[in-house]
């Protein structure tokens, strides 16, 4: 009986803990559901997909295009076309009127010059669909970018709340030190009420890192489509990659310039403007036409006389249209694209000064990361072993309880200081590297 009763818990309980278990999420595992799930990157998909389908419909306008139509038209009645001859007592009737027309038409038109109108438009829509192309990696490495910031910003807050886990621990074998000594009559209540403060102190912190790490993993779980209640285990650590870092390598600006997805996306947006103002100056050429029609009538109007029935003809010809004067509008649209022309150089050009201005900083700030993971390792070993020589020395009666509250304190931020110096390190890894276009 004791048995089935265990099963019928366990089997009521067993939802519960699945329920509870973390979802194990790598670094790599986090980037590759962002940008699947990614509304922002799919709205970028689709500009491309855009510019693409408008490129397209720009080339489709140098090919022939062919056209049919047809319709009825009911006339209203008037006589036929007579005529009287004195030979003959009654009119002669030279047509017949039809009052229902039947028309079917095919028409094709091929242009033959337009003034490079369509073959710049045309290869300036392609410049912009590359453009595009690149604006969406832009985005792509901005995404993982924002990814990594969010994996590694959980991890951060995971161990901060380690680190005051282990405070907690630490701070709590003191106030049983102090409390022990406070019986014998060594210390006084006042030394028990600090230590005691210390204690609610760091609990305090630990709710708020409690917090702060619920909230990191809420931005996490929206950035890559997760729910918001989706609890995860992160199995990469800042040390692992930290590792991974490639040593004493110095990019140099001119590479960062060359593989920058937005530089590459302005080049061709002054590309395309650059053709945009061979297409305005269009208008300073004559247009040709080739076109050609056949028309299935009936009746006829080219068959005399009317027959009331289809009759088939068509015509062939070229057309060419000049514009003598068109109060300067060709002008204008020229200026319009030579402004348009500027303005993406100069857009360029920021972006050249910006993509410069962030290597540089992202390279200083790699050093100094760098330097600082190294710095605050030391750190951690001093402050260690200050805190256990002080805890001896208390343990010993030679040293305060603030002694040993403050060399607590040290331990606590040489601790944070490390684990805020090897996320750093990552961070400035993955900033750097998105500097350079990779």
């Amino acid at each position: 009986m004791l048995r089935k009763n265990f099963a019928v818990v366990v089997i009521l309980f067993l939802p519960l803990a699945t329920l509870a278990q973390k979802r194990p999420l790598s670094l790599e595992e986090a980037v590759a559901a962002g940008l699947e799930t990614s509304p922002g990157l799919h709205a970028s998909r689709m500009k491309v997909e855009s510019t693409a389908a408008k490129s397209r419909e720009i080339e489709a306008g140098r090919l022939p295009s062919l056209k049919f139509g047809g319709g009825y038209t009911r006339l209203s009645e008037v006589p036929p076309f007579e005529v009287t001859l004195p030979i003959s007592p009654n009119p002669i009737v030279v047509s017949q009127n039809y009052f229902n027309n039947f028309n079917l038409r095919l028409g094709v038109q091929q242009p033959l010059f337009t003034g490079f109108r369509l073959q710049a438009g045309a290869e300036s829509a392609r410049m912009l669909e590359k453009s595009a192309g690149q604006d969406l990696e832009k985005d792509r490495a901005e995404f993982i970018f924002a990814v990594k910031n969010a994996y590694w910003g959980l991890v951060r807050a995971r161990e901060f709340e380690k680190v005051i886990d282990e405070n907690i621990r630490q701070v709590g074998e003191h106030l049983k030190d102090v409390r022990a000594f406070f019986d014998q009559g060594l210390l006084t209540k006042n030394e028990v009420l600090r230590a005691e403060l210390e204690l609610s102190n760091a609990e305090i912190m630990r709710i708020d890192v409690r917090n702060a790490a619920e909230v990191a993993l809420t931005s996490l779980d929206s950035l890559i489509g997760l729910p918001l209640d989706t609890d995860v285990d992160l199995t990469t650590s800042a040390e692992s990659q930290a590792s991974r870092l490639p040593a004493g390598e110095d990019p140099s600006i001119e590479a960062a310039l060359a593989d920058r997805p937005e530089i590459k996306s302005a080049e061709f947006r002054i590309r395309a403007s650059e053709l945009g103002v061979k297409a305005a100056r269009a208008g300073f050429y004559p247009q040709v036409f080739l076109s050609g029609n056949y028309y299935y009538l009936r009746p006829n109007p080219r068959f005399m006389p009317a027959r009331d029935k289809f009759n088939g003809t068509w015509d062939l010809g070229i057309s060419v249209s000049f514009d003598i004067w068109n109060w300067g509008q060709t002008k204008s649209q020229t200026e319009q694209a030579k402004a348009q022309l500027a303005l993406a150089r100069d857009a360029r050009k920021l972006l050249e000064d910006q993509a410069v201005l962030e290597v540089t900083q992202s390279r200083l700030t790699l050093a100094r990361a760098n330097e600082k993971v190294r710095v605050a390792g030391q750190a951690v070993g001093q402050a260690e072993e200050n805190f256990r020589v002080t805890r001896e020395r208390f343990k010993q009666g030679v040293a305060l309880t603030t002694d040993v509250m403050d060399a607590d304190v040290a331990l606590l931020q040489a601790r944070l200081n490390r684990t805020q110096a090897a996320i750093d390190l990552v961070l400035a890894q993955a900033r750097l590297e998105k500097a350079l276009g990779r």
